[in-house]
């Protein structure tokens, strides 16, 4: 860039010379950007005028594009009331069956659901319940007119940073939505079973910064082309405030309540887990200084996959396909990552003496 022009000027000068030409090319540079980086650029005197209609035409068509997929979305996202407790679902087919979380149905058989087409709650029953990933599918007693399935998206193509909506009835409040990103993939949680939780472990949530309160469990994590990509479920727990860590939520990936809700629809439970097992029974066993170092074994199911593998009662688990296990929910969060009939390596102690032995898992 030629300095000439603010040659000779004393320091403050030659800062604010050189500031104005700093700024009129990138303002040049911005209004290329926005325009695709197409033609010719445009005389300087228009560049500032040209960055101020591009930025509320795009906020614009964001906002549009927001409320097209409420619009579309919403209807597909009801409220489930379970006894005292209100959570949300999702519209799976025409016929009525609604997927939602197993802990908002907990342990009702019977249920009232305010869909977006109905004005009173509707009587529905419980299909089917699967604690071990927290799905349930429950079915309306009668399909009002106007019920909407939602449109399950491939969850395997979620990328961090896309723009999602939360859809549900949080605290009661039906029909809301929020707003934020996916914040990471792949994550693998383990609920608590306080508070009405199934103590499951889920492999391949999706996190995300939307704001999930209790009453969203069971709703929709829906992305910009109108398809949901999971089902909000808890949000992480901040141990210092012992409440919910604000924008820190889960949701179970699309794909796996397809494969859940499929067979709850198909064969009225479900068949084919697609989790893996060591076939026992366990607890945590802490060292002197109460820190937790490994998993007891308890008991070993008969020709189960530690049975056959040659584990037995007492023997204490340290790791998993590499993995440290120090406590139970660390053993179910690594189970929870390999499939049935995958062979994998178990580190475990016996009578003091560390030992390790492959393992053909089984199915849980």
């Amino acid at each position: 860039m030629d300095a000439s022009p603010i040659r000779g000027l004393g320091k403050a000068a030659c800062a604010r010379a050189l500031a104005r030409t700093v700024c009129a090319a990138l303002l040049t540079c911005c209004a290329a950007l926005a325009a695709g980086c197409t033609g010719p650029a445009a005389p300087a005197g228009q560049d500032t005028a040209a960055a101020r209609a591009v930025a509320p035409g795009a906020a614009g068509e964001l906002q549009n594009l927001y409320r097209k997929v409420i619009k579309d979305v919403l209807p597909s996202v009801v409220q489930i009331q379970a006894s005292g407790d209100l959570g949300s679902g999702v519209v799976y087919d025409d016929t009525g069956r609604i997927v939602t979380n197993a802990h908002v149905v907990g342990s009702e058989k019977t249920f009232k659901v305010t869909t977006a087409s109905s004005g009173e709650p509707l009587p529905a029953t419980l299909v089917y319940s699967y604690p071990e990933q927290d799905l349930a599918v429950i079915k309306l007693d009668r399909v009002p007119d106007g019920l909407k399935p939602a449109v399950l998206g491939d969850s395997g193509k979620v990328e961090v940073g896309q723009i999602v909506l939360a859809m549900g009835s949080p605290l009661g409040l039906s029909s809301s939505v929020t707003e934020g990103i996916v914040s990471a993939t792949g994550r693998t949680v383990s609920e608590g079973r306080e508070g009405g939780g199934t103590g499951a472990t889920i492999a391949n949530m999706v996190q995300t910064s939307a704001a999930i309160n209790p009453g969203n469990s069971g709703g929709a994590l829906v992305s910009l082309d109108g398809q949901v990509i999971g089902i909000p479920t808890l949000a992480a727990a901040d141990p210092r405030l012992g409440s919910a860590a604000p924008g820190i939520g889960f949701a179970i990936p699309a794909s796996l309540v397809r494969t859940v809700a499929g067979q709850i629809v198909r064969e009225g439970k479900v068949v084919d887990s697609g989790r893996a097992a060591l076939d026992i029974t366990g607890r945590t066993v802490v060292d002197d200084a109460y820190q937790p170092v490994g998993v007891a074994v308890v008991s070993v199911r008969e020709g189960g996959a530690a049975d056959r593998a040659g584990l037995r009662p007492l023997d204490v688990i340290t790791g998993l396909g590499g993995r440290p296990v120090t406590t139970i929910t660390s053993l179910s969060e690594a189970l929870a990552e390999l499939r049935p009939g995958q062979r994998t390596t178990v580190a475990y102690q016996r009578d003091g003496e560390r030992k390790t032995v492959e393992v053909t898992l089984g199915e849980q």
